[in-house]
């Protein structure tokens, strides 16, 4: 089990340094956000990494598109962004590649009661569109990571259960889900049997408490972690939260609360 942070979470000018701070807190990764540049910077994302322990635990979003609209353009122009930063994640030995499905309302008509409701439709499209993905990804070690939200960012994917429902059809071992505690604390009736249900599915987690500050500044329960341990989780867990005004001794005082269940 590792503990990582997102980058805009970490003080300092440039990845080198936000790196060096991680390391000498004691965290093992740093998860990047996917911006267009990152294709372009792969070298020198190792170099500023390679004088450290901390290595890119994740690449999160930044496609451009919706895999669920109904304009097969945007549609293209996702499933293309999706595969190009898997294969940066896999150049740079990162677990996977974070993905939300689609954002906000449905864009789909809905077809019920004659053929199919909009959820339907979605879902159908979802597998299609993550099984071309898989293909793809065949011959890279990273994995496509889809992430449930909570009712107020998607109508679609809310819970770990929904997530697993898609990833059982498209049946591959390139296609997985993460966990976000913050969302979890929204749709799920109890996080704790939710993940441990999935947990064969879940090669990520998103940690934030309930207010979305760090971990042991709300009143979200944590101690799922030390049985996921116990069951074997090697993979990140991932700092996505608000810091305060403070960030570099937040992020000393989150990974400290967060140890007390692990170690």
């Amino acid at each position: 089990m590792k503990f990582s942070a997102q980058e805009n979470l970490v003080p300092g000018d440039g990845l080198r340094k936000k790196a060096q701070l991680l390391e000498e807190i004691g965290y093992d990764g740093i998860e990047i956000w996917g911006r267009e540049e990152v294709g372009s910077n792969i070298n020198q994302i190792k170099d500023e990494l390679s004088t450290t322990k901390i290595r890119v635990s994740t690449i999160c979003g930044g496609h451009p598109g919706d895999l669920l609209s109904p304009d097969i353009k945007e549609r293209e122009k996702a499933l293309e962004g999706v595969i190009k930063r898997l294969n940066w994640a896999n150049d740079l030995g990162a677990v996977g590649v974070i993905m939300v499905p689609t954002f906000g309302s449905p864009k789909v008509p809905n077809l019920a009661p004659l053929f199919k409701s909009q959820v339907e439709l979605e879902e159908k499209l979802l597998v299609e569109e993550l099984k071309i993905i898989a293909k793809e990804a065949e011959n890279l070690d990273s994995v496509v990571l889809l992430e449930p939200l909570n009712r107020y960012e998607t109508h679609f994917i809310k819970t770990l259960d929904h997530a697993r429902k898609i990833l059982e059809e498209v049946a591959s071992e390139k296609v997985k889900m993460m966990a976000d505690f913050f969302h979890m604390s929204i749709e799920e009736a109890s996080i704790k049997d939710s993940v441990l249900r999935n947990l064969d599915y879940i090669y990520h987690f998103h940690l934030a408490d309930s207010n979305r500050f760090a971990p042991g500044r709300g009143h979200t329960d944590f101690s799922v972690l030390k049985t996921i341990k116990e069951r074997g989780y090697k993979y990140y867990l991932a700092l996505e939260c608000s810091m305060g005004d403070n960030p570099g001794e937040e992020l000393g005082f989150t990974l400290n609360y967060l140890k007390r269940f692990v170690d």
